[in-house]
């Protein structure tokens, strides 16, 4: 302090004024501070001097003798700044709660929050006109969640605006453009102004994105965080800088995340105007789920009329609930409706609901053909997430209707030609930690052509997993051969009805749907006791023994009698329970026998493997059913058929007669190890499966008089270079037939020794498919597509995702132009025989048809499409389509045409390829039912 006191007097006599107040500022300081020197009540003092605002304390308490009580602070002592928790012992020696606090006052002109800034280039301060330059092509400014990135920024701190500008080169183009981004907003402009204390800002010449929109105005004025505006803007899902398409206003007004509203408004192609004027336009831009309506197409068909198609609404329900209604009405008078609610909670299940009706008229009034179709149909999916009950799994997957709905829905041929429909409803449980397990199965069965319905209500199956009786719970060494003696059981309930749901026909059943549901309800229950015995391995062989029990639980007995007067057979049905039982015993053995080729260093095939897995089983059946066999008389000329009495029912009864004899079985295997031509190394090998399974196996019954031999079964399977997938199957008769076409007892090969007898059936199928471009990135967008379409899905999809659902379901309005070309083909053919009563032989029937379907891109642009079946047999042509496809960057055209067929039509679709946009499409569609 002394030396500072004297430099501040050598300085006096130059006029130096500030050494003066430094010197008598430190003179006061040093004056007040030197009594409070290891004196703990001068701190006292040292408050009262400096602080104004602080409460004093006495220098006397007169207070009553300290007791322990909560300490209560005046909130108005504490303000924006303290040093709390001081201690300070008066004379009495009681402690006290100071609070010491300090008054910050911020500038007017102060931000919020800091500002992060960063400079390629340069920085330059004017501080007399209060502004900041940042130079460089990546300078950018952060203030809280604003970000603006461009070649050159100005920070005006009087009025806290920040301005961007573009930067051309000396060619004039531009370089880099200001752009601005603020939680999902995001803009490039030519020109940016943004006040960073407001929010406000105004930028020229914008592009910005909003969903699936894309933005373009001469001037936006952003006025807060969620909402701004446009002057003289476009709307396109173009993603081009001059868009094909777009929607032109003067004034547009974003509330971003929600919705855009303009004022009159008018499309635009390729820049010109067309003369079509709105008042007004909405333009939705929420992202998640929200109700509101849905555009309806317009169409025509030549049997309903002009159609206003899929006029709807969409409701959300809640978190868990929505649904969907549609409706479609003809100008002849029919319409159909659509309810379509869906559910999902996630972890725990989520699933649909579809009820179509509808009601379509046929010709018209007067007409002697004229009729009214009402037609039903329901769809229910329902999927459970394993990890909501571990052990419990719940599934529905319910198709049922009608049997003509599918036939009277227009512009739909596919739906057109399904006739069959099924339903399943699953519900099993396995218990944790026990041996059994429960399975709960209900099911239906429709043929549309037929008009007949079967319904399983429910089928109840109950297992138990193999026990071992005989061993211990603690077991030590190997185990006895009698403790690998297993024993399950294996239980299942079928109850089921069937009836015809057209009552009218007089081919069918006439009588109420629910009188034939009640009548054919039968019941019925088959209980299996396996009996297995692992033994271990005997050498190269593998034996294993086994004994089977069964018991069958019967509704009724069914009495068939010659009713002599009446010359025909009585039927007499006995309702009640009744049981038959059945076993088997046998004692099979496999092995497999290996044998290799090999070829020379130089070949490219390195060997040839051959696997043969040879299998023979023992097995004998008592006849312990003779008793439900009788024989009955069934014409007039005394001719007998044998009948059980438990005919006709839900399980069928068991065979008659003791078996004992020897089934046989050999399979193939054929795979060739080859180099591999990707990879050069020496060691580099790849396999190839010339044969998956080449399979022969039959049956000989010792105990039978004659026709010991069953049929003789051949099976082939491959997949030739993993591309072409043949498989195939034939059965031969052993056995002669006579004149008659009856068969004899006398073996085929005792005239013909190379020959596997008599053709029975036979058939043949392959299937192959090939596709040019780059398969890898094709399956990668096959196994991305078929993991986002699912038809169980509920609310959790993504806008994404209903979009690729609804390409998967229309492939012909949205083509992938990246695939060169495809083409699937699949070709089958059987063989039957038939005996001809003139030539006294078999003649060899077949049946073969052929399915091709495929695209071909004629352009990067252009791609034509062909979908068609033929059958040889009746030289008939079946479905037949044709399509040609035309990409337009943001929309695209499709053309299909059907010359062939029931439904012969065409259509001419133009849609753009954005979801947000699917409803606006041109849709003209023909039918040809005149032709």
């Amino acid at each position: 302090m002394i030396i500072f006191a004297a430099t501040a007097m050598n300085n006096i006599f130059k006029g130096k004024a500030k050494y003066i107040s430094a010197s008598i500022t430190m003179a006061l300081m040093i004056a007040v501070t030197i009594g409070a020197t290891d004196k703990l009540h001068g701190t006292i003092f040292f408050y009262k001097t400096l602080t104004a605002d602080t409460i004093p304390v006495p220098k006397k308490d007169t207070s009553p003798p300290f007791k322990k009580q909560p300490l209560i602070i005046n909130d108005s002592v504490i303000k924006t700044f303290s040093l709390q928790d001081t201690a300070v012992r008066d004379t009495n020696s009681i402690t006290r709660q100071k609070v010491d606090t300090f008054n910050l006052k911020f500038s007017k002109d102060s931000l919020a929050a800091p500002v992060f800034y960063h400079a390629d280039d340069s920085m330059v301060m004017d501080v007399p006109a209060k502004k900041i330059m940042l130079y460089g092509k990546q300078t950018t400014t952060k203030y809280q969640d604003n970000e603006l990135t461009a070649p050159g920024i100005t920070f005006d701190q009087k009025n806290n605006m920040v301005t961007a500008s573009f930067k051309k080169d000396s060619t004039g183009k531009v370089i880099a453009s200001p752009t601005f981004k603020q939680k999902d907003l995001l803009t490039v402009s030519d020109s940016i102004s943004f006040n960073m204390k407001t929010g406000k800002g105004l930028t020229k010449g914008t592009y910005t994105q909003q969903g699936e929109m894309y933005v373009y105005g001469e001037r936006i004025k952003k006025v807060d965080s969620t909402a701004f505006y446009a002057y003289k803007a476009r709307i396109t899902t173009c993603n081009l800088d001059t868009p094909h398409f777009a929607f032109v206003s003067k004034k547009i007004k974003f509330i971003q995340g929600k919705f855009a509203i303009t004022g009159p408004v008018h499309p635009e192609f390729e820049g010109v105007p067309i003369p079509i004027i709105l008042p007004f336009g909405i333009y939705p831009l929420y992202q998640g789920r929200h109700s509101g309506l849905i555009a309806p197409a317009f169409t025509s068909n030549a049997q309903f009329g002009l159609a206003l198609e899929g006029l709807g609404y969409y409701k959300v329900l809640s978190d868990n609930w929505d649904v969907t209604l549609r409706g479609t009405f003809y100008s002849y008078g029919g319409w159909t409706m659509q309810v379509a609610p869906r559910y999902y909670k996630r972890y725990h299940y989520s699933g649909n609901f579809n009820i179509d009706i509808q009601r379509i008229k046929l010709n018209f009034k007067g007409d002697p053909d004229y009729s009214i179709r009402k037609d039903f149909k329901v769809m229910w999916t329902h999927s459970s997430d394993s990890k909501a009950r571990p052990g419990v799994t719940f599934s529905a997957n319910v198709n049922a209707g009608t049997s003509k709905f599918n036939q009277n829905t227009p512009n739909n041929p596919i739906r057109n030609f399904t006739n069959v429909l099924t339903s399943t409803i699953n519900y099993s449980k396995v218990w944790k930690d026990k041996p059994f397990n429960i399975s709960i199965l209900a099911t239906h069965s429709q043929n549309t052509n037929l008009k007949s319905v079967s319904v399983t209500l429910p089928s109840l199956s109950f297992n138990v997993n193999t026990l071992y009786p005989f061993r211990k719970k603690e077991s030590a060494g190997s185990l006895k051969w009698y403790e690998n003696i297993g024993i399950a059981l294996n239980s299942n309930a079928l109850n089921q009805t069937n009836f015809y749901d057209d009552t009218a026909n007089a081919l069918h059943d006439k009588r109420p749907v629910l009188t034939q549901i009640r009548s054919n309800l039968q019941w019925g229950a088959r209980h299996s006791v396996p009996i297995s015995l692992s033994l271990p391995s005997l050498g190269a062989f593998q034996v294993s023994p086994g004994v089977s029990y069964s018991e069958t639980w019967y509704q009724k007995k069914t009495l068939y009698t010659w009713d002599s007067t009446a010359k025909k057979v009585d039927t007499v049905i006995r309702k009640g329970f009744y049981t038959a039982r059945d076993m088997s015993f046998n004692l099979s053995v496999a092995t497999r026998i290996f044998g290799m080729f090999g070829f020379n260093k130089n070949s490219r095939i390195i060997a040839i493997r051959h696997e043969i897995r040879p299998q023979i089983a023992f097995s004998y059946k008592p006849d312990l059913n003779k008793n439900s066999y009788y024989n009955v008389q069934v014409d007039t000329s005394k001719n007998f058929a044998q009948k059980n009495y438990f005919d006709n029912n839900i399980n069928p009864p068991y065979s008659k007669g003791k078996t004992a004899g020897i089934s046989f079985g050999l399979d193939n295997i054929l795979q060739m190890k080859v180099k591999d031509r990707k990879d050069t190394s020496a060691a580099a090998t790849k396999k190839i499966s010339l044969i998956d399974g080449l399979g022969i196996r039959s049956f000989y019954d010792f105990l039978k008089d004659s026709i010991n031999l069953s049929p003789i079964n051949i099976d082939f399977r491959t997949n030739l270079f993993e591309k072409i997938n043949i498989t195939g199957s034939a059965n031969f008769d052993p056995y002669q037939y006579d004149t008659t076409g009856k068969q004899i007892n006398r073996l085929v090969w005792k005239d013909k020794i190379f020959s596997l007898g008599h053709l029975t059936s036979a058939s043949i199928s392959l299937a192959t498919s090939f596709q040019g471009g780059d398969k890898k990135k094709a399956d990668q967008k096959k196994k991305a597509l078929s993991q986002s379409v699912n038809p169980y899905t509920g609310l959790p999809l993504t806008d994404e995702q209903e979009e690729a659902a609804y390409i998967s379901n229309n492939p012909a309005e949205y083509t992938d132009f990246s695939i060169p070309w495809t083409i699937q083909l699949g070709y089958s053919l059987g063989f039957s025989p038939v005996f001809s009563k003139v030539t006294k032989k078999y003649r060899i029937t077949t049946n073969s048809n052929i399915n091709l379907n495929g695209t071909l891109a004629l352009t990067p642009k252009w791609q034509l499409g062909f979908n068609g079946t033929y059958n040889f047999t009746s030289k008939e042509v079946g479905y037949v389509s044709m399509s040609v496809a035309r990409e337009m960057h943001c929309w695209q055209m499709s053309i299909n045409i059907a010359p062939i067929g029931r439904n012969k039509f065409f259509s001419v679709i133009i849609s753009p390829k954005s979801a947000l946009l699917r409803d606006i499409k041109v849709n003209r569609t023909r039918y040809f039912y005149d032709l």
